[in-house]
């Protein structure tokens, strides 16, 4: 607004072609407003969580494996929580702010200001700043899910709940090429007003992949019928992946890994509105 403002300020009022230049003004600002409320803000590097989730299977070259029983003295592993770590990404951007320059809490005030973040609907509407949950002591949600990497992992749910959710059931049903392409349409909207769109991957029967990441930009537009999005997984904190969609083939791929064979995927959106 202080832009649009600025823009309409140095618009001459008492010209002959004062009309002309307001007509002007207001496209210009229509623009950067419109702009301005399309544009995501999300930034990997600062509004992702630092530590990783574990997958449940060991994995050769994308394909699983039973893995080996914890050896005594062996840290706990952090497991089933992909998707807990994609709402919690969610909620984090919508209902909570930082304040680095107030001192840090200490564990049990923590611990509740988290719940109250994440004891929120992650398909409700963003909080007005001043509303927000303040998490004093930390620039942004990556610095502070490294500094106080237990308290953050206590406190934004377990992972066997989301086995039992309703919107699971899809993966069920082999969806025709109409389905997906109103997935993607609907990716296509949700990144265009500025949100986040969370995305269960799944092969289903194959297991190969059944997964849930968040999907936070679309890259520039290529020649090649592909589309590509920069995507947080949370088996990969170090750096973001790539989903892609064909418009030849109306299907979705995703990038091969360690943990993945790479290839066709079906993409479900979860935590978009309730039950799903």
């Amino acid at each position: 607004m202080k832009t649009i403002r600025r823009v309409l300020h140095v618009i001459p009022s008492n010209s002959r072609t004062a009309a002309g230049s307001w007509q002007l003004g207001a496209f210009v600002a229509l623009v950067l407003l419109r702009s301005s409320a399309t544009a995501s803000d999300f930034c990997f590097d600062r509004d992702t969580v630092s530590f990783a989730n574990s997958t449940v299977f060991e994995y050769r070259q994308g394909h699983p494996h039973l893995r080996r029983q914890r050896e005594k003295g062996e840290p706990k592993r952090y497991t089933r929580r992909c998707f807990v770590l994609c709402r919690t990404t969610m909620q984090f951007q919508k209902f909570a702010r930082f304040d680095p320059h107030a001192p840090a809490l200490d564990d049990k005030a923590l611990a509740a200001r988290i719940r109250s973040v994440t004891r929120r609907a992650a398909w409700g509407k963003p909080l007005l700043l001043d509303q927000r949950v303040v998490f004093p002591g930390y620039p942004n949600l990556r610095a502070m899910s490294k500094a106080r990497r237990e308290v953050v992992r206590a406190n934004i749910g377990l992972g066997w709940p989301t086995y039992f959710r309703l919107g699971n059931s899809r993966m069920l049903f082999e969806h025709d090429s109409s389905y997906h392409k109103e997935t993607h349409a609907n990716l296509d909207a949700a990144l265009a007003h500025g949100e986040l769109f969370i995305g269960f991957l799944t092969t289903y029967p194959r297991l190969s992949i059944n997964h849930a990441v968040l999907v936070y930009k679309r890259k520039p537009a290529s020649h090649d019928g592909i589309d590509r999005y920069l995507v947080y997984d949370p088996n990969h904190p170090e750096s973001p992946r790539e989903l892609t969609w064909s418009s030849h083939d109306h299907a979705f791929a995703y990038q091969k890994d360690w943990d993945f064979i790479g290839g066709s995927v079906r993409v479900y959106q979860i935590y978009g509105k309730w039950l799903q």
